[in-house]
């Protein structure tokens, strides 16, 4: 029996995010059961769905059939609306996996981190309706309409300021913070080709520079892991099957360690 309780800090990064789906596979398998998750962006998402109950097995079953179309759909008005696109097709593949549910019917603890566009600051979304909060914590600026919540009317993506939500998992609880960052370094990644990914550059070399502070400063992290993605496109639905192994490795490779922080 452990004496400590886990959380796990689920980075944001797009595609790449599917690693975390291997990586709870990994420490399931480990029998490894968090106690707290937080999640951002696509961290959120995968956070929030296996804390509702969701396996990471039938997770990977969806999420290696994605494609854009599934998730997102052109905006008629994209100036009026704020965002290009807008998410209403990755709401209702969400609705199919976990209907309905609220905050307070997950089977673990879970938050997510949300950007308060009115405010310019991190908010923590951890009550109401599960899909409105990941959804707005996923909200890429620019490419998707901002969200809306019980309590905010404008939400973007968390990792503009909180790619990593390690001391918000601490927050909850946690004797020991497991983060996993699937994004690393951004700034050797390659250029932009027009103007929307210009826009995302401008966003990856902020994030780069706020998750590099944060990892230098290490006063919650027990535990600090990435995944190898190599170049893997974070903005890209493709090579989703070799996110999903490499972090399966990731999670193999430190349950170990894991267990131990835990006195287990």
């Amino acid at each position: 029996m452990r004496k400590k309780k886990l959380g796990l800090a689920l980075g944001a990064g797009g595609s790449r995010g599917i690693a975390h789906i291997g990586f709870l596979q990994a420490l399931e398998e480990a029998e490894i059961v968090p106690d707290y998750i937080c999640g951002s962006s696509m961290g959120a998402v995968v956070g929030g769905c296996y804390a509702a109950g969701i396996t990471p097995q039938k997770m990977k079953e969806r999420a290696l059939g994605l494609k854009l179309g599934k998730i997102a759909a052109f905006n008629l008005a994209p100036y009026h609306s704020k965002g290009l696109m807008q998410l209403t097709r990755a709401r209702e593949l969400l609705e199919t996996l976990i209907g309905g549910a609220t905050f307070a019917d997950l089977k673990i603890p879970f938050t997510c981190v949300a950007t308060d566009l009115k405010r310019g600051e991190t908010v923590v979304l951890g009550e109401g309706n599960l899909i409105d909060a990941v959804l707005a914590s996923g909200s890429i600026p620019g490419v998707f309409t901002p969200a809306r919540t019980e309590k905010y009317d404008m939400l973007s993506d968390g990792g503009i300021l909180e790619r990593v939500p390690a001391a918000q998992v601490k927050e909850m609880g946690a004797d020991v913070v497991v983060a996993v960052d699937v994004l690393g370094d951004l700034l050797a990644r390659q250029m932009p080709e027009n103007l929307l990914g210009t826009v995302l550059r401008y966003i990856d070399i902020m994030d780069t520079h706020l998750t590099a502070r944060t990892r230098s400063e290490r006063k919650y992290i027990d535990l600090w892991l990435e995944p190898d993605l190599g170049d893997l496109d974070q903005y890209k639905v493709k090579d989703l099957d070799v996110a999903y192994e490499k972090g399966y490795e990731l999670g193999s490779e430190n349950v170990q360690t894991i267990k131990k922080l835990l006195g287990a």
